[in-house]
């Protein structure tokens, strides 16, 4: 089952996911069902994950990112070169990890007079 996510959401989990390191990678042998195993065991551990994968053409890596999100039921935050960030509440843990809410818009003087 695919969460659908705000924009806000997104951008929430894609800064989460800055930091995060890849913790599965699809090698030369392209999506097996060792690595899409490998993919579900750490979404189930972790809810929102880096993947690397190791191809040159761009359409393939599409394709396996549609792939997994289509067996997995997860949803994809963020393809970027040759990695994809994927997230996916866990419902058997006991506290859900907390979207948090992208970082407030300051405004300028200009913008703020305009307010007023």
């Amino acid at each position: 089952m695919k969460t659908q996510l705000s924009s806000i959401q997104r951008q929430a989990l894609k800064a989460q996911a800055h930091d995060l390191s890849p913790v599965v990678m699809i090698g030369n042998n392209g999506l097996t069902p060792a690595v899409v195993r490998e993919i579900d065991i750490n979404l189930k551990a972790h809810e929102l994950i880096k993947v690397k994968a190791n191809s040159d053409v761009r359409e393939e890596r599409l394709g396996w990112l549609a792939e997994v999100c289509e067996k997995l039921g997860c949803t994809p935050i963020a393809h970027v070169g040759k990695q994809f960030v994927l997230w996916r509440l866990n419902p058997d843990k006991k506290e859900p990890a907390p979207i948090i809410r992208a970082r407030p818009v300051k405004l300028n003087k200009k913008q703020s007079a305009a307010k007023l």
